[in-house]
């Protein structure tokens, strides 16, 4: 089971950080992405970063100002996003799959239940 918690309401260029919290499973041996979905849009991919912690992915759009990261021993992954922009506003999930990493979340077996971040300008 995954939990993203820690979004809120932020102005913009402002910072959170989401956290993805696995129970129930060795989270180090999961390939872990960030998706996004804003109102009336399709699912984005946001982060991904893969089993071994080294390897990290981002969409074009966030690149520079997201940072995916994980901690093993606390079955967490983190998504830092500074700089953050109106158009980042969106539910936030986080998901989990042991084969691969993908940016299409049909990939994924597991998922968070996600949470909202509100940019406001």
């Amino acid at each position: 089971q995954l939990q993203a918690y820690g979004g809120g309401l932020v102005q913009a260029g402002g910072s959170l950080r989401l956290s993805c919290v696995a129970s129930g499973r060795t989270f180090s041996s999961y390939n872990v992405a960030w998706f996004r979905q804003a109102p009336g849009k399709e699912r984005d991919f946001v982060a991904a970063i893969v089993w071994r912690g080294s390897t990290t992915f981002y969409a074009d759009s966030v690149k520079g100002r997201f940072t995916v990261s994980r901690d093993n021993a606390k079955n967490t992954v983190y998504l830092r996003m500074n700089s953050l922009k109106p158009e980042d506003t969106a539910v936030y999930y986080c998901a989990a799959d042991l084969s691969s990493w993908s940016r299409d979340g049909i990939s994924y077996d597991h998922w968070g239940q996600g949470t909202q971040v509100t940019v406001s300008s």
